[in-house]
């Protein structure tokens, strides 16, 4: 009797500690504080990302591809590798990891008692999203993690709701047209394959290119579970599809469910222009253009098009050329093989439509030009090298008449 009821205090007043510090991770998030900073093991994040599980996190983590290193062609007027860009910058890979980049595994992560959340960031109000474990710590995945604006969010209580199963597929700026087009649409078709539509939480906003992509494959988004921003959705059995953006496996299955009827030969060459963007406008666009002309191209400005015209003209597209910007997204549906010229600023070396031309089984050719103006790289202006460009041209007409 007396060692038991010397021992009982002892256990409750330990078990009392315990629970504080398991209740711990969510008081801080609340306020704030990144978890990725507080160093303690019992709310570090869960990196989702690099498909890896730990006891008691994951109800279930199938790996669907291995991860896998592709080869890719250097840009086709690059002849040496080490002149590409080695910073990886924000993107995780640089221009000379294309040539040969590994794509993350390609995993199904479920997840028990999961909470997903997302507030409007920036002037611009952009989709950020986080996903919370049971014990309120942070997921980790691309465009997905607890930022401060989350711990603001959720000191003024914000209305929660709850589902017993969900998937949960969005990223940050999912509206935005190259995000929608190479990180969602890939998801939803993978999804799709495995019978998870019927329950992937669908943002309550979405643009006139979203609604029509989705039409497009069946899918209609009114009978599926939605979510507005603001809130806070509690899942007792959340799926989260981990995925590599410039996955190829991902990437080829939505321009074949875009894939138009007849097998007619791409013939266009197409010049995307940005002269009525706010950035990244050709400055000599007006000597540049007559040039193009000559050589049979056709000016077009993407906001003129809604999708499906975007989608129609891209799949008869032999030529691109383009400033770097969210029209060369639209290269996912030209038919393999198209010779893609990207207009682009050597001082912001950013390799996503790189990799993306790679992924799609495009040649790439890469022409510097030169940058001016004020503020961030993406809204600098650019003055093409006409010259060089022809040259390029030419090289282009040579292949493809060998071809």
């Amino acid at each position: 009797m007396t060692d038991n009821a010397g021992t009982a205090p002892r256990a409750g007043f330990f078990g009392f500690l315990l629970r504080q510090r398991r209740r711990l991770p969510g008081r801080l998030l609340k306020l704030g504080v990144p978890p990725r900073i507080l160093g303690w093991r019992a709310i570090n994040h869960i990196d989702l990302g690099a498909c890896v599980a730990k006891t008691g996190e994951l109800t279930d983590l199938k790996e669907l591809a291995p991860k896998r290193t592709f080869l890719a062609a250097l840009p086709k007027n690059i002849a040496d590798r080490d002149t590409l860009d080695p910073d990886p910058g924000w993107w995780g890979y640089a221009m000379r990891n294309v040539p040969a980049r590994t794509s993350a595994a390609t995993c199904l992560a479920t997840m028990r008692d999961a909470s997903v959340l997302a507030f409007p960031d920036g002037p611009k109000g952009e989709f950020t999203p986080a996903i919370l474990d049971q014990r309120d710590r942070s997921v980790s995945l691309p465009q997905v993690r607890f930022r401060a604006g989350h711990g603001e969010m959720l000191r003024r209580g914000p209305p929660v709701s709850r589902m017993k199963e969900g998937v949960w597929f969005l990223e940050r700026v999912y509206d935005n047209h190259s995000h929608w087009l190479t990180a969602h649409l890939p998801k939803l078709l993978l999804l799709r394959d495995h019978g998870l539509l019927d329950r992937t939480i669908m943002p309550a906003a979405r643009t006139a290119t979203m609604e029509a992509s989705l039409g497009m494959l069946g899918i209609d988004p009114a009978k599926m579970p939605q979510y507005e921003v603001g809130t806070v959705l509690k899942v007792a059995r959340l799926t989260v599809p981990v995925t590599d953006r410039f996955d190829p496996r991902l990437l080829k299955p939505v321009r074949a469910a875009f894939a138009a009827d007849g097998p007619a030969a791409p013939t266009a060459r197409v010049f995307i222009s940005r002269a009525r963007a706010a950035g990244r406008k050709i400055t000599n666009e007006d000597t540049l253009w007559p040039a193009l002309k000559e050589r049979g191209f056709e000016r077009v400005f993407m906001e003129d098009l809604d999708f499906v015209a975007q989608l129609r003209l891209m799949q008869r597209t032999a030529v691109m050329v383009a400033p770097h910007g969210a029209g060369l997204t639209n290269m996912m549906f030209c038919p393999e093989g198209a010779d893609i010229v990207e207009l682009a600023d050597p001082g912001y070396p950013n390799p996503n439509f790189y990799a993306l031309s790679a992924a799609m089984g495009h040649r790439f050719w890469l022409l510097p030009a030169q940058a001016s103006g004020q503020g961030h790289a993406l809204h600098k202006n650019l003055t093409v090298d006409i010259a060089a460009l022809m040259d390029v041209l030419s090289r282009i007409e040579k292949l493809r008449g060998a071809a």
